[in-house]
């Protein structure tokens, strides 16, 4: 497998939405069974556990004492996201949704094909944090997805979000601006 695009701004904004992107191609000889994405955070500093994941990919574990529920939210997942880049949004949940709270599984890529998906998320926590992926051919662990090298198939974006939110303002249309 050859990750062909890895894209995730490095800078962001709390309440500014942005999409995470990854392209993929099966660069091997067989059919891949089920392209699957795990997702997961590391960092973030203060009451939360350095290098702990929370439950769900974009959420990161707190140690503070006394929550009922100590998974925190670091990007909030946009509605029917992730898909693959240029279909139609789903009806119903989304074409990436599996039983894993962190992976998304994309279907089959035919030997050669390659294939886009975007994940679109808001973040609501400043600080910064690694943003892991990993491909894998399957989710059931029976074909598994390899670099050239027999490698697996990982990468990282380093990611630092600031608690200073955008500037907003309602334009005479009614609409919202944001400033840059």
């Amino acid at each position: 497998v050859d990750v062909t695009e890895a894209r995730f701004p490095n800078r962001q904004r709390l309440a500014e939405t942005t999409d995470l992107r990854l392209g993929v191609e099966n660069a091997g000889n067989e059919q891949i069974p089920d392209l699957a994405v795990t997702i997961s955070l590391d960092g973030g500093g203060g009451a939360v556990s350095s290098g702990a994941s929370g439950q769900g990919s974009f959420s990161i574990r707190s140690d503070q004492p006394g929550l009922a529920n100590p998974n925190r939210p670091v990007w909030i997942l946009e509605d029917k996201y992730p898909r693959i880049v240029g279909e139609e949004p789903p009806v119903g949940s989304s074409p990436g949704a599996t039983a894993a709270t962190n992976t998304f599984a994309f279907g089959p890529l035919d030997a050669g094909d390659t294939r886009e998906m975007v994940w679109r998320v808001t973040p609501v926590m400043g600080g910064t944090f690694t943003v892991n992926y990993e491909i894998a051919a399957g989710l059931h662990g029976k074909a598994r997805a390899v670099t050239e090298d027999g490698s697996d198939v990982t990468g990282e974006f380093v990611v630092t979000i600031s608690t200073k939110p955008p500037q907003a303002r309602v334009n005479d249309a009614g609409k919202v601006v944001i400033e840059k």
